[in-house]
Protein backbone atom coordinates (compact mmCIF):
# COMPACT_ATOMS: atom_id res chain seq x y z
CA UNK A 1 0.00 0.00 0.00
CA UNK A 2 1.48 3.42 -0.78
CA UNK A 3 -0.69 5.54 1.60
CA UNK A 4 -3.84 6.62 3.30
CA UNK A 5 -5.81 6.54 0.33
CA UNK A 6 -4.53 2.90 -0.23
CA UNK A 7 -5.32 2.05 3.44
CA UNK A 8 -8.90 3.82 3.18
CA UNK A 9 -9.75 1.90 0.22
CA UNK A 10 -8.68 -1.56 1.70
CA UNK A 11 -10.67 -0.76 4.79
CA UNK A 12 -13.71 -0.23 2.60
CA UNK A 13 -12.83 -3.11 0.45
CA UNK A 14 -13.19 -5.14 3.33
CA UNK A 15 -16.14 -3.60 5.08
CA UNK A 16 -18.12 -4.43 1.66
CA UNK A 17 -17.62 -7.94 1.89
CA UNK A 18 -18.92 -7.89 5.35
CA UNK A 19 -21.62 -6.12 4.26
CA UNK A 20 -22.26 -8.24 1.28
CA UNK A 21 -22.29 -11.24 3.96
CA UNK A 22 -24.45 -9.37 6.78
CA UNK A 23 -26.64 -9.27 3.60
CA UNK A 24 -26.52 -12.70 2.94
CA UNK A 25 -27.57 -14.27 6.57
CA UNK A 26 -30.08 -11.38 6.91
CA UNK A 27 -28.49 -10.56 10.49
CA UNK A 28 -27.71 -7.10 11.74
CA UNK A 29 -24.92 -7.77 14.33
CA UNK A 30 -21.95 -6.80 12.13
CA UNK A 31 -19.54 -7.68 14.98
CA UNK A 32 -20.99 -11.56 14.79
CA UNK A 33 -21.19 -11.39 10.89
CA UNK A 34 -16.79 -11.36 10.87
CA UNK A 35 -16.46 -13.70 13.38
CA UNK A 36 -18.81 -16.23 11.53
CA UNK A 37 -16.90 -15.28 8.65
CA UNK A 38 -13.70 -15.83 9.91
CA UNK A 39 -14.65 -18.89 11.68
CA UNK A 40 -15.58 -20.12 8.39
CA UNK A 41 -12.35 -19.19 6.40
CA UNK A 42 -10.16 -20.67 9.25
CA UNK A 43 -12.34 -24.03 8.65
CA UNK A 44 -11.94 -24.15 4.82
CA UNK A 45 -8.42 -22.64 5.20
CA UNK A 46 -7.31 -25.61 7.59
CA UNK A 47 -8.90 -28.52 5.19
CA UNK A 48 -6.75 -27.26 2.15
CA UNK A 49 -3.62 -28.28 0.98
CA UNK A 50 -1.21 -25.40 1.84
CA UNK A 51 -0.51 -24.50 -1.38
CA UNK A 52 -4.01 -24.22 -2.41
CA UNK A 53 -4.80 -22.40 1.15
CA UNK A 54 -2.23 -19.60 0.16
CA UNK A 55 -3.42 -18.97 -3.19
CA UNK A 56 -7.09 -18.36 -1.73
CA UNK A 57 -5.35 -16.02 0.49
CA UNK A 58 -4.20 -14.15 -2.45
CA UNK A 59 -8.05 -13.09 -3.48
CA UNK A 60 -9.03 -12.09 -0.29
CA UNK A 61 -9.03 -8.40 0.92
CA UNK A 62 -5.92 -7.33 2.39
CA UNK A 63 -7.60 -6.23 5.40
CA UNK A 64 -9.09 -9.61 5.77
CA UNK A 65 -6.37 -11.63 4.66
CA UNK A 66 -4.61 -11.00 8.00
CA UNK A 67 -7.20 -12.76 9.39
CA UNK A 68 -7.39 -15.56 7.62
CA UNK A 69 -3.78 -16.09 8.35
CA UNK A 70 -4.09 -15.63 11.90
CA UNK A 71 -2.69 -18.76 13.81
CA UNK A 72 -2.44 -20.90 10.93
CA UNK A 73 0.30 -23.49 11.02
CA UNK A 74 0.98 -25.54 8.14
CA UNK A 75 -0.99 -28.58 8.15
CA UNK A 76 0.57 -31.73 7.45
CA UNK A 77 -3.22 -33.17 6.58
CA UNK A 78 -6.30 -32.06 6.72
CA UNK A 79 -7.68 -31.70 10.18
CA UNK A 80 -11.89 -32.43 9.46
CA UNK A 81 -12.65 -36.11 8.48
CA UNK A 82 -16.35 -34.91 8.65
CA UNK A 83 -19.01 -32.25 7.81
CA UNK A 84 -19.80 -32.49 11.75
CA UNK A 85 -16.38 -31.51 12.67
CA UNK A 86 -16.16 -28.49 9.68
CA UNK A 87 -19.36 -27.18 11.72
CA UNK A 88 -18.06 -27.61 15.15
CA UNK A 89 -15.38 -25.62 13.71
CA UNK A 90 -17.37 -22.72 13.05
CA UNK A 91 -19.74 -23.06 16.21
CA UNK A 92 -16.33 -22.65 18.04
CA UNK A 93 -15.51 -19.54 16.01
CA UNK A 94 -18.58 -18.03 17.35
CA UNK A 95 -18.58 -18.96 20.66
CA UNK A 96 -20.98 -21.91 20.55
CA UNK A 97 -23.98 -19.06 19.95
CA UNK A 98 -27.23 -20.65 19.95
CA UNK A 99 -28.65 -18.15 17.32
CA UNK A 100 -26.22 -19.26 14.87
CA UNK A 101 -26.63 -22.19 12.18
CA UNK A 102 -22.68 -23.33 11.33
CA UNK A 103 -24.43 -24.43 8.32
CA UNK A 104 -26.18 -22.07 6.61
CA UNK A 105 -23.03 -19.44 7.73
CA UNK A 106 -20.43 -21.72 5.67
CA UNK A 107 -23.01 -22.22 2.92
CA UNK A 108 -23.52 -18.24 2.86
CA UNK A 109 -19.65 -17.83 2.95
CA UNK A 110 -19.08 -20.12 0.41
CA UNK A 111 -20.86 -18.48 -1.84
CA UNK A 112 -19.61 -15.28 -1.45
CA UNK A 113 -16.43 -16.95 -2.14
CA UNK A 114 -17.30 -18.17 -5.09
CA UNK A 115 -18.82 -15.31 -6.59
CA UNK A 116 -15.69 -13.38 -5.94
CA UNK A 117 -12.97 -15.45 -6.85
CA UNK A 118 -12.22 -15.94 -10.74
CA UNK A 119 -13.54 -18.85 -11.53
CA UNK A 120 -10.05 -21.04 -12.31
CA UNK A 121 -9.23 -20.54 -8.72
CA UNK A 122 -12.54 -20.87 -7.57
CA UNK A 123 -12.45 -24.70 -9.39
CA UNK A 124 -8.85 -25.20 -8.33
CA UNK A 125 -10.34 -25.01 -4.61
CA UNK A 126 -13.53 -26.65 -5.02
CA UNK A 127 -11.44 -29.10 -6.23
CA UNK A 128 -9.34 -29.89 -2.72
CA UNK A 129 -11.66 -29.03 -0.57
CA UNK A 130 -12.06 -32.02 2.07
CA UNK A 131 -15.26 -34.47 1.13
CA UNK A 132 -16.41 -33.35 4.57
CA UNK A 133 -16.57 -29.19 3.25
CA UNK A 134 -17.02 -29.61 -0.84
CA UNK A 135 -21.35 -30.27 -0.55
CA UNK A 136 -21.76 -27.00 0.96
CA UNK A 137 -20.07 -24.92 -1.79
CA UNK A 138 -22.67 -23.99 -4.07
CA UNK A 139 -23.66 -26.12 -7.23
Amino acid sequence: MKGIRDFEGAVRTAEEWIDDLTKRLGWHDREKVYSAFTATLHALRDGLPAHEAVFLGDYLPIMLRGRYYEGWRLPKYSSFKSRDAVLERIREGVHHDPGIDAEQVARAVLAQLAERLPASELEDVKAVTPKALRSLWPA
